[in-house]
């Protein structure tokens, strides 16, 4: 009786201009068949954070995608142009 996990992206969604939302399913079988599999999502930005100091000089801190798997990386690297980026923060300093 053998028992494996594994995890796989299982979808890859760009909402609007910016928002990555990543869906990775962790999988369970025993014996090659699957006994278990739940669902994890989580969003990305192109911006981590987004602040203002005294002087009223924003920061914007970029999202270090190195972490994520390598079809999520290419997916944000395509959409995460300058042109988007100065968009997202430009839209984060009027919030």
């Amino acid at each position: 009786m053998a028992i494996t996990k594994s995890t796989e992206i299982s979808k890859i969604e760009v909402v609007g201009s910016w928002t990555i939302q990543v869906a990775t399913d962790t999988v369970i079988k025993e014996d090659g068949t699957e006994i278990s599999r739940s669902r994890h999502r989580h969003v990305l930005k192109p911006c981590l954070g987004s602040t203002k100091d005294s002087d009223d000089k924003w920061t914007h801190t970029d999202t270090d995608i190195s972490a994520e798997a390598s079809e999520v990386q290419a997916v944000a690297n395509a959409i995460w142009t300058d042109t988007i980026k100065s968009a997202y923060k430009t839209w984060a300093e009027a919030q």
